[in-house]
């Protein structure tokens, strides 16, 4: 960062597009819900609007890298910024005081999905994780177990569910409730009902390879799906809203 933000103060916005190069999945939910944390601590305007400072960028910047990087959950990141506000010598992220086996015992933790679980279909997330991860409370969890749309595996999540999760989270700042989202939930099984139906016959031959062939064939195809809808949808709204 310049030194020109650095001195300025910025709109939740402007640190939005600052942090987001970085950290494609940040948004502006994510930015509130760590301020209610206590994780930063912006200034208010006379009119209420949020006021960040460079320092409040780099926190936010450590806090978002904590998460990603180095599986921490938020107590334990608000419990090393404490000690750093407290003027402590605090060792260097991922610094835990310990010799060379210290990667291998951090190594089960599952946390490491925070921008790309959705690719990395074998991680796994306890409840704390998929909370802390997410942002989100455990009111918020129940009810998306009751609606199908996060489940859990034996005690752990599926990547999946992380992104589900922010989404669900995220849909609730302009006032959707999980409710509201059975319906995306039953379009969604359709679809793979449908993509199902697409690659079967991939699925019953025998050659070799030929599952991951139609495993292949499913992505593809998804993606698609997911474009269309998003055109679609767009196609809609302009043509709802624009005078």
């Amino acid at each position: 960062m310049n030194a020109e933000p650095a001195r300025s103060l910025m709109t939740i916005g402007d640190v939005l597009g600052l942090l987001r190069p970085e950290f494609p999945d940040i948004t502006i939910s994510k930015i509130r819900f760590l301020e209610s944390e206590g994780l930063v601590e912006p200034q208010r305007s006379p009119s209420g609007y949020r006021k960040f400072c460079g320092a409040d960028v780099e926190r936010l910047r450590f806090v978002l890298t904590a998460q990603r990087d180095h599986y921490m959950p938020l107590r334990v990141i608000r419990q090393h910024l404490e000690a750093r506000d407290r003027g402590e010598n605090v060792p260097p992220l991922g610094d835990r005081g310990t010799g060379a086996a210290e990667p291998s015992r951090r190594r089960p933790r599952t946390l490491v999905a925070a921008d790309t679980t959705a690719e990395d279909p074998a991680v796994r997330l306890t409840r704390r994780q998929l909370l802390d991860g997410a942002g989100i409370d455990e009111a918020l969890l129940v009810r998306l177990e009751e609606y199908g749309l996060v489940r859990r595996t034996g005690t752990h999540y599926e990547g999946e569910a992380l992104n589900i999760a922010r989404v669900a989270a995220a849909l609730g700042e302009f006032g959707f409730e999980v409710r509201h989202l059975r319906a995306v939930k039953a379009a969604a099984d359709r679809q793979v009902g449908l993509i199902e139906q697409m690659v079967a016959p991939q699925l019953r031959r025998r050659s070799r390879g030929a599952h991951e062939q139609a495993a292949e064939t499913a992505r593809e195809i998804a993606a698609l799906s997911v474009r269309l809808h998003t055109a679609l949808v767009s196609a809609g709204l302009r043509e709802s809203l624009d005078p």
